[in-house]
């Protein structure tokens, strides 16, 4: 699962903590990393270097952006170190957010239970590096959950680029090797008891090999082809 300086924002975590009324039942988060020279998307960058894995993070933030803004539910960019006032997530329609937590799952552990904790409804959590996500993805994840308590989408590397729930299920957060081939396995096995739906499997961008199937992405790294 997978966003410039703190020059011109609010006050580091204003953004973060402000009071904020619901303006729907449904939440979609929205985990980032700041996309900063050599520390995004590094098992890219071993193959193609620092310079074109960062502009094809970037190409795959400003998909996510454009493929959310219209989605029916309050929206949430979580920050993985900090938060920019003015980026390419509009704050006219992402609320802005940081990431906290010793690891993935407690990251996202947190950031499922601020949301509940503002009383909403169903909430779903999506990463930010997938080309082949679309809005109907998320769309039908969320009428998904009108039958079920849990959703998952798959990704190819053995993760989960969607999970989206009801009611806090704590245990999917919890003694997972997280980033590696196993974790979707492990989800399962902690939510096999439950009504849960699966989603199609979606290519998650992490390595070289993602990236092959994506004209669009040559530009950037045609000189390493």
């Amino acid at each position: 699962m997978g966003l410039f300086s703190t020059k011109g924002s609010e006050s580091d975590n204003e953004l973060a903590t402000n009071f904020y009324f619901p303006n729907s039942k449904n939440a979609l988060i929205i985990f980032t990393r700041n996309p900063e020279l050599g520390k995004c998307k590094t098992r890219l960058a071993k193959v193609i270097g620092d310079e074109a894995a960062l502009e094809i993070y970037k190409y795959l933030l400003n998909h996510t952006a454009e493929i959310s803004k219209n989605i029916k539910a309050d929206k949430f960019v979580f920050y993985s170190d900090d938060i920019k006032k003015e980026d390419l997530w509009n704050k006219d329609i992402f609320r802005k957010k940081l990431q906290y937590g010793t690891d993935l799952g407690a990251r996202m552990e947190n950031a499922f239970t601020e949301l509940f904790q503002l009383n909403y409804e169903k909430v779903i959590i999506i990463g930010s590096d997938l080309l082949d996500l679309n809005t109907k993805h998320v769309d039908d994840a969320f009428q998904l959950l009108e039958t079920n308590e849990l959703v998952i989408g798959p990704a190819k590397d053995g993760g989960y680029y969607l999970l989206g729930m009801k009611n806090l299920h704590l245990d999917v957060f919890k003694n997972k090797d997280w980033g590696t081939s196993t974790v979707f396995k492990e989800t399962i096995k902690d939510i096999q008891k439950r009504n849960y739906a699966l989603m199609e499997e979606l290519n998650d961008i992490d390595t070289f090999e993602d990236i092959k199937p994506y004209q669009q992405l040559r530009k950037f790294y045609y000189n390493n082809d």
